[in-house]
């Protein structure tokens, strides 16, 4: 990474860093080094476990028989770091204090010390833990707000005393703890696997994880809008105080507090994702969405007059929730059925179904003009004289045109047709199925 003044960025290219505050917390009494050995803690965590104690943990009671700069001669711990011993630095937890952190969203929180365990500043290879390096840099980076999950609340009062041990008390960053996102379900964390059992994206685009080669498809290329998605992120947790809910990126910057975020977790609801997308995407001017027809249409090498794509996707665009809807709820406008669906065949190709629809079409040649008013017309006329309901005979309508039992409204869908495609089509599905 390049740029800013308060590099390197990289934390392996600041390893030369952190030691020098790690010596001066050991030189003042507030860190020690611990020459545990792996068998040693293990006896040691087995120990506490067997006297019952609810969380085992190397803190300001066990350290007292553990092999430490605390509890050996200091001519034993020379002798050790000469020898290369291998050792880790550990921060002197007090026994007996409150550690106070004021979260933006939470208030004050209050953590016993004799709750909290020593934990390692530097490890045995000399490299900082997290805990250390994540204090050390954002003090040397002036970072003046820390925002992240609230599983890290139970880390804070760590941080806290390491920025008041090396004097920089005065420098602490506001802290803000946001609230877990959840299942769909809305309970339990929101994990990879609900992903995948939910079938929706992880990652903001496509990812190839390198080891396995799988693809994993992002929300970019499922077909959401960034607009849609920062929106819909943006309400997990935070509330502008009253009912609305879309937001311009402008609005949001405007709106946003953090004094207005929930401590309650909000669970992940990928249906609202949608929701906000179905939104956004009713809102794109024609021109965008005759862009998205177009993609596809080239795609599967059909052309197409605009004004015809126009209408198209005027007519699909309510029911839309994605940009490829267009191409998916609306390709029967350039391709037609050679398979129905069967359940519905099942249920509505009967005999007198068929009879009216071999009467439609002398009905749809003796039409003046081929609008979907007219067709209206005829169709309800066609109806009255068979004695059919609209529930009986429209789908079988849309079944022999598109295959399908669902769609936009059929009147348009078939102006959009046209006559002669319309003819051809209910001649081939009678054809094809003369009557169950």
């Amino acid at each position: 990474m390049k740029g800013g003044d308060r590099g390197p960025y990289r934390q392996s290219e600041r390893k030369d860093i952190y030691r020098p505050y790690a010596e001066q917390l050991i030189a003042e009494g507030k860190a020690y080094y611990a020459f545990d050995t792996p068998e040693e803690l293990t006896a040691m965590r087995e120990r506490l476990q067997a006297a019952r104690v609810p969380a085992p943990q190397y803190n300001a009671v066990s350290r007292a028989w553990m092999r430490n700069s605390l509890t050996l001669p200091k001519d034993e711990v020379d002798r050790l770091l000469q020898a290369g011993v291998p050792y880790v630095i550990r921060i002197k937890v007090p026994h007996q204090q409150d550690v106070r952190i004021q979260d933006t969203i939470r208030g004050w929180l209050k953590t016993q010390a004799a709750a909290l365990d020593d934990k390692v500043l530097m490890k045995s290879d000399g490299s900082p833990t997290y805990h250390f390096a994540n204090v050390v840099d954002d003090y040397l980076m002036q970072i003046t707000l820390v925002i992240r999950g609230e599983e890290w609340i139970p880390s804070t009062p760590i941080h806290v005393l390491l920025y008041d041990y090396l004097g920089w008390e005065a420098a602490m960053p506001q802290f803000v703890h946001l609230p877990l996102l959840l299942k769909p379900e809305g309970t339990g964390k929101l994990s990879k696997r609900d992903a995948e059992l939910h079938q929706f994206p992880i990652f903001p685009m496509n990812w190839q994880d390198p080891s396995t080669r799988a693809l994993s498809v992002g929300f970019r290329e499922q077909g959401y809008l960034p607009e849609a998605l920062l929106n819909f992120l943006a309400l997990l947790g935070w509330s502008p105080g009253d009912t609305q809910e879309l937001f311009s990126k402008e609005a949001l910057i405007q709106a946003f507090s953090l004094a207005r975020i929930g401590k309650a977790g909000v669970k992940f609801d990928i249906h609202k994702a949608q929701w906000f997308n179905q939104q956004y995407l009713r809102a794109q001017p024609d021109a965008q969405l005759v862009q998205y027809l177009s993609r596809d249409l080239a795609a599967h090498k059909i052309s197409c007059d605009p004004s015809k794509a126009l209408r198209i996707c005027q007519l699909i665009q309510e029911r839309a929730v994605f940009p490829q809807d267009f191409w998916q709820q609306g390709q029967y406008f350039f391709v037609a059925p050679t398979v129905y669906d069967p359940a519905l065949m099942q249920k509505k190709w009967t005999p007198q179904a068929c009879a009216a629809l071999r009467e439609l079409v002398a009905v749809f040649d003796a039409l003046e003009a081929f609008r979907a008013d007219l067709i209206k017309a005829a169709v309800m006329d066609l109806l009255k004289a068979k004695g059919l309901k609209l529930n009986q005979f429209l789908p079988v309508i849309r079944l022999a045109l598109t295959g399908a039992g669902a769609g936009p409204d059929l009147m348009e869908s078939m102006e959009i047709l046209g006559q002669a495609e319309c003819t051809q089509r209910i001649t081939a599905a009678l054809s094809m199925h003369p009557e169950l």
